[in-house]
């Protein structure tokens, strides 16, 4: 096989390690080991490949660190580890890959800085290394690394360094991007204002500077930025006027500037925005009216103004926009009545403040969809397909089934129906819960009504459930520590979004995580104990028996009042199963073991470090692993007021994540 050029195994089931014997092709051009299930390190006679200019291991279960001796592969142009286990920190001799095109090590546990060597990948055009653990200033802060007259200025396309710990300012020297079509940093921790100079960036299609802590205003200058079919500046700490600019970038698509403090009115320019598809302004402190010009916007399909201080009445083309908007969300907008409102304009800001489609019919019943028009012409029931289903719980079994569109959705079929309120407060509440939206939370979409079938129309989440992940994995199919963390902030930040709205979960587990494909999780099940009013807490206890070793000891006692605070216990218990990888409670031939009690006992006994996950192989911050269990434990106390609530966890997890940055701030 000496003479072998090119070798593929890509998307199989293969396991183990990868056997010796590739270094003596030397004249292996491809190799394609992606999407698999191999483990172990990265095969060391690969280092002998210099003509290989094709390397994938994606998708797979390596782990380790990458070997300095990877720099020695001479040839390659293309080297995606996306999608695996490794750790510690980017090799400097990354820097000597010359020929480098595309550069892909996302979703992995990389910490520390990008290595400034890669200055020297000159021709690199595609560099990714989003959801890891990276920290450090910027790479865009300093020289030579993208300070940028020497990396490739003229050639880097993509530049995804989203979902990492990175901080310091977005300086000038991103005008240096000349070519890039794709600008990712969201979810990291930059701060300062988003520097005039993006408006350099004339070949930019997509700007996503999302979750992060930058303030100021939106630049003038982002009109420059001609391009642009995506912009993205959600949760962040931007004030003043949406720019008037903003009009130039007439290719744009999606518009996303919720909760920052933006303020002022929403400028006719965005009317002139004909190609937007997806609006989100919400959660600032817009004021003013809406721009007549808005009817002009016939492709929208979702547009979102919720959390403002809107008023007055709608413009006289809003049965326009009605009819070209599939989702359209206008809440806490303050609109008078007009006596020449159509019908359209009508569903648009009707008093129950959601607009919806709906079809009513004596033999199906009701069905409403919040986002576009119902789409099930072969009625309720044929919905509930059984080889479909994807799971049963104490309220119901849950199917999934796809619309005439394509759009996969996940249908809960209620199996309480005598105990569910009455038709009016039945539709209120689920209209409630249908306006509680945050990317860690599954969106519910819709509803059917007849008074013996109730089903509840939720997106479907691809990725499973987070207890699979944990405990029904395969080889070496199980989650990082980054990842694992990431569940455990984002799971955080759902429960303090639900407890911001007055809305209690009552039923935390891990079978109501979800995971979707970039493995963010998605809490699913949240706020049904509101459809429910006739369940005290002894059934709603019944009702969620598989929650057994969850459930905060005050459900067993009348006297105590039931709190968010039950949530902070389902939720300590949720960490120490996943930095623990067992259940809450373990049977054993002659024993039963709980897992608090566990972890606390060993805690006492100076060994709490035995008790995470072994399968991670010691694979782990020890600096961030320990304090996080021992806010689980903290989480679990008998008494609900020595609990934190969800707001303090989530601050307490990011300054675990970032404990300098953090006392920095303290201080």
């Amino acid at each position: 096989m000496k003479n072998l050029r090119s070798v593929s195994v890509a998307r199989n089931r293969m396991t183990g390690s990868v056997p010796d014997g590739f270094g003596s092709c030397l004249l292996l051009r491809s190799i394609d080991l992606g999407d698999n299930s191999f483990s172990g390190s990265i095969p060391g006679d690969f280092k002998e490949l210099s003509l290989c200019g094709y390397l994938s291991l994606r998708g797979n279960a390596f782990s380790g660190e990458v070997p300095e001796w990877i720099g020695e592969m001479r040839g390659l142009e293309t080297l995606d580890l996306s999608n695996n286990g490794l750790t510690g920190q980017v090799p400097k001799s990354i820097g000597n890959l010359q020929s480098l095109k595309m550069l892909n090590f996302s979703g992995n546990g990389f910490t520390g800085n990008l290595p400034e060597s890669m200055a020297s990948c000159t021709k690199l055009l595609t560099l990714d290394v989003s959801r890891n653990s990276l920290s450090g200033w910027l790479p865009l802060v300093k020289s030579p690394l993208f300070a940028l007259a020497e990396v490739s200025v003229q050639s880097l396309q993509v530049l995804d360094l989203s979902h990492n710990a990175f901080s310091g300012e977005i300086t000038d020297a991103v005008a240096g991007l000349t070519s890039l079509r794709v600008l990712n940093l969201a979810n990291n921790s930059l701060r300062g204002p988003i520097p005039a100079a993006v408006g350099e960036l004339k070949t930019c299609a997509s700007l996503d500077l999302s979750y992060n802590k930058l303030n100021g205003s939106i630049p003038w200058e982002i009109g420059g930025a001609v391009s642009l079919k995506e912009l993205v500046l959600e949760r962040n700490f931007l004030i003043g006027k949406i720019p008037t600019s903003i009009e130039n970038c007439s290719m744009l698509t999606t518009l996303i500037l919720s909760q920052n403090r933006l303020s002022g009115q929403i400028p006719g320019a965005v009317a002139k925005l004909t190609n937007l598809q997806t609006v989100d302004l919400s959660f600032n402190n817009l004021t003013g009216t809406l721009p007549k010009q808005l009817a002009n916007l016939a492709n929208l399909f979702s547009f979102n103004l919720s959390h403002n201080n809107l008023q007055g009445e709608l413009p006289a083309g809003a049965a326009v926009i009605v009819i070209g908007v599939i989702s359209i969300t206008v809440l806490n907008l303050r609109v008078r009545s007009s006596e020449s409102r159509d019908a359209a304009a009508i569903a648009f800001s009707a008093g129950d403040e959601f607009s919806h489609s709906q079809t009513t019919d004596a033999n199906s019943g009701k069905l409403v969809m919040f986002s576009g028009e119902p789409d099930f012409s072969s009625g309720a029931h044929a919905l509930l397909n059984k080889d479909c289903e994807l799971g049963r719980g104490g309220f119901g079994a849950v199917y999934q089934t796809v619309l005439r569109d394509g759009h996969s959705v996940a249908i809960k079929k209620l199996t309480v129906s005598s105990l569910v309120k009455s038709q009016e407060d039945f539709e209120r509440e689920v209209k409630k819960l249908g306006k509680i939206k945050h990317q860690n939370l599954v969106e519910l979409e819709g509803y059917y009504w007849t008074p013996s079938l109730q089903l509840l129309i939720y997106e479907f989440v691809s990725g499973g459930s987070l207890y699979k992940h944990l405990h029904e994995g395969s080889g070496g199919n199980f989650l990082s520590w980054n990842e694992r963390f990431n569940v455990i902030l984002g799971t955080a930040k759902a429960l303090a979004h639900l407890h911001h709205s007055n809305i209690i979960h009552y039923n935390i587990k891990s079978t109501n995580v979800l995971l979707d494909s970039y493995g963010e999780p998605k809490v699913g099940d949240f706020g049904l104990a509101r459809l429910l009013p006739m369940l005290d807490r002894y059934v709603l206890s019944s009702k969620i028996q598989s929650a057994l070793g969850y459930m905060a000891p005050e459900f067993a006692c009348k006297t105590v009042k039931i709190t968010e605070k039950c949530d902070v216990y389902g939720f300590g218990i949720l960490v120490l199963e996943i930095v623990t990888g067992k259940r809450p409670v373990e049977y054993m031939e002659d024993d039963v073991v709980v897992l608090c009690d566990m972890v606390r006992g060993a805690l006492e006994e100076g060994r709490v470090e035995e008790c995470i996950d072994e399968r991670l192989q010691g694979k782990f911050p020890a600096e961030e692993a320990i304090p996080v269990m021992k806010l689980g434990l903290i989480c679990t106390s008998q008494v609900p007021s020595n609990r934190p609530d969800m707001g303090e966890v989530v601050n307490i997890l990011e300054l675990i994540r970032c404990p300098s940055e953090g006392q920095e701030e303290l201080g």
